[in-house]
């Protein structure tokens, strides 16, 4: 692996500027676990990127897993190589404490008063004694020195309502112009970045930095080497940054706030006429904007109730009625409706603007008539509103305009929600675009990797979802696992096709508990330890916890009754006492659950892990498929399943002398065509097929 990134980064042609000229500066490498992915990339990226004048920005799925490389295996490698470079990690400004933010929420606390409009809508604030307590703690942490404002680096978990009124995003902000700018834990950590070699991120970061143009958090991508790791997920991350979506009454119930905040300014900034004039340009826009959502409730609702799409109103199994526009074309008067509220939201977004630029200039005047305290809430206020105000201009403007001719539509959808509310979507259906203009094309060069890249064999999947040219090189390197013995894959003929639910679920009822603890084990069977038991179907999850989580001997940890965390903990404790453990879970306990050894010697898979036929996107991209002649079941739905059966299956192996057995109890493998190229996609475990 260090020899194929080496490789690559030195054909890398550049001009006399250091800036590449040449299109080969793209590498997808697949490496199993325990070949040492980030000692390789590591190793092989850092004194290349030193030498080209680069930076090195490594990006991980998960911010659990940024804080493992900083704190244990890039420590380990500066160790081992005596190498000195600067290291520094990057998260979003959510991450940080605002201590603006934890000022004002301390004087609320201290005056029980939850009122005034800092914590209006969804930040409602509500201080109690052990809220007032954390606060506390926390403000004298930062004093101290011994926090640095990092909600991860805090040893106990703050409620998300608490923690989200204590940050700010990048509209209520006032930067430079904030008199705790000095003590500011998003700039300090900022600043580390400046001097860095290599900044260690997360996928949501880069997404986020490549949306506000490149270089404006992170570095440049011109000047940048990119690692992505786990780059199986890069396609899903992105997708979540350039969807966008709007609830139409939430929508309306914070215009008719703003519109009281708005009357009330009129007293604290009397004597301030520029800002009560744009407050009331702004009240007008307001009422035509509520004026709109009035019209539309009614419209998106009879397109809901009197949906054609069969498939879509169907869906009730997660409480949700939704109706998918197909090939994303919207009807003539939704279509109208949504150029008129795009433009009442494109001045009402600059409107907000133009007051929020007003109430930060008037930060910096100390001579203001009105007290700086009451600006300060106010600008965090109008940077909310204007937050939300784009977010729903987006939202429009992608439901008003129609898909550019011969690229793929975006998906659009409508989908009540239990609140009764209506919430409109609008999503790609592929990232691939976004991310070839934004990153690949403009990066100086980068690296992905992964454990699971290939799909049945072949990069093409992944390579088309995350937009990569044909032409990438792409890599496979051997695994460090002999799984032939150290693992064994077993498809049990339980007497039910996983195709018939209700079959299938009785037949798990019976035969599950002789599987997760046989009264005939040998002592050799790998069968001690931990169990992960994974599940495709919530409800059918909880049917089986129904029907045996009173009658089994030992330890049953559901997801969803406790945390991850709690969960993994209780699990460990148990088995290090020598006792049994078994974790009924769902798909994100198939990625990237590390349960080595003992705590995890048999993985179950209660049915392949298919997609949920009735899910918006994946049916958008599948009838994009079809239209152009292609088969949406071989070219997607058979892919992302193997994608996910791997993922599944390398829960079991996690160390080279771990040894276990993987059990799947869906007979499609057996029974169906496509059964075959699933099974040879899997890691070579010796394989035990039962028939019937």
């Amino acid at each position: 692996m260090i020899g194929h990134i080496a490789s690559f980064l030195g054909a890398i042609e550049r001009d006399d500027e250091g800036q590449r000229v040449s299109d080969n500066n793209v590498i997808a490498i697949e490496a199993g676990t325990g070949t040492g992915k980030t000692v390789a990339y590591l190793l092989s990226v850092l004194s290349l990127a030193k030498a080209a004048g680069k930076k090195v920005v490594v990006a991980t799925g998960t911010v659990a897993l940024q804080g493992q490389l900083l704190d244990r295996d890039i420590p380990d490698v500066m160790a081992a190589t005596g190498w000195d470079y600067k290291l520094a990690l990057a998260k979003g400004r959510g991450r940080y404490l605002c201590p603006l933010r934890l000022q004002q929420c301390s004087e609320t606390a201290k005056a029980q008063d939850a009122g005034l409009f800092l914590f209006e809508d969804e930040l409602a604030f509500e201080p109690d004694r052990q809220s007032a307590a954390t606060l506390q703690a926390m403000g004298e942490a930062l004093q101290s020195g011994s926090w640095d404002g990092d909600r991860d680096a805090w040893p106990e978990a703050v409620p998300t309502q608490t923690w989200q009124a204590l940050t700010v995003d990048r509209n209520q902000c006032a930067g430079r112009r904030c008199r705790l700018i000095g003590e500011c834990c998003f700039f300090q950590a900022r600043e580390a970045l400046e001097g860095a070699d290599c900044i260690v991120a997360n996928h949501d970061l880069v997404m986020a930095d490549l949306a506000l143009g490149g270089g404006a958090i992170l570095s440049a991508p011109e000047d940048t080497i990119y690692v992505f790791d786990e780059a199986h997920r890069l396609g899903n991350t992105a997708l979540n940054h350039f969807a966008s979506q709007c609830r139409l009454k939430a929508t309306a119930q914070w215009l008719e706030q703003m519109q009281k905040t708005l009357k009330a300014m009129a007293t604290p900034f009397a004597e301030m006429p520029d800002i009560i004039h744009r407050g009331n340009e702004l009240g007008d826009i307001v009422l035509l904007a509520r004026q709109l959502l009035q019209q539309a409730t009614p419209l998106f609702e009879s397109t809901l109730e009197n949906s054609a799409n069969t498939e879509s109103k169907q869906n009730f199994g997660n409480g949700q009625l939704r109706h998918r526009y197909p090939g994303g074309r919207i009807d003539e008067a939704c279509r109208a409706l949504s150029e008129d509220l795009t433009a009442v939201f494109v001045r009402l977004s600059s409107r907000l603007e133009n007051l929020h630029g007003v109430l930060e200039e008037a930060l910096e005047n100390a001579h203001q008539p009105v007290p700086r305290v009451d600006i300060e809430q106010y600008f965090q206020v109008a940077g909310q509103w204007l937050g939300r105000a784009s977010g729903a201009t987006e939202l429009w403007t992608a439901m008003a305009h129609p898909d550019p001719a011969g690229q793929p539509p975006m998906a659009r959808w409508l989908s009540y929600e239990d609140s009764g509310d209506i919430r409109l979507s609008v999503s790609p259906i592929s990232a691939g675009l976004r991310l070839n203009d934004l990153l690949w094309q403009r990066c100086y060069a980068a690296v992905t990797t992964s454990a699971t890249l290939r799909v049945l064999g072949d990069f093409e999947r992944f390579k088309n979802d995350s937009g990569m040219a044909a032409m990438t090189q792409c890599e496979a390197v051997a695994g460090a696992f002999d799984y032939a013995n150290a693992g064994l894959l077993v498809v049990p003929d339980i007497g039910a096709e996983a195709g018939d639910a209700r079959a299938h679920t009785q037949a798990l009822i019976e035969h599950l508990p002789a599987l997760l603890y046989p009264e005939d084990a040998d002592e050799d069977e790998p069968l001690c330890g931990g169990v992960l038991v994974l599940f495709a179907s919530r409800r059918q999850m909880e049917e089986l916890v129904d029907a045996l989580a009173d009658d089994l001997p030992w330890q049953l940890l559901v997801q969803g009754e406790l945390s991850t965390a709690e969960i993994v903990s209780r699990h460990r404790a148990r088995i290090d006492q020598g006792e049994r453990s078994v974790i009924f879970g769902l798909a994100s306990f198939a990625e990237g659950m590390d349960l080595p050894g003992a705590y995890c010697q048999h993985v179950i898979i209660a049915k392949l892990p298919f997609a949920v036929p009735d899910d918006p996107l994946q049916a958008a991209l599948a009838e994009w498929v079809e239209s152009k002649g292609g088969n949406a079941f071989r070219e997607i739905t058979l892919p992302d399943a193997a994608l996910r059966l791997i993922q599944a299956c390398g829960r079991l192996l996690r160390h080279e002398d771990d040894r276990g057995r993987v059990t799947i109890l869906d007979r499609r493998l057996v029974s169906k065509s496509y059964g075959r190229q699933l099974l040879a996609s899997l890691p070579p475990f010796k394989q035990v097929i039962e028939h019937a």
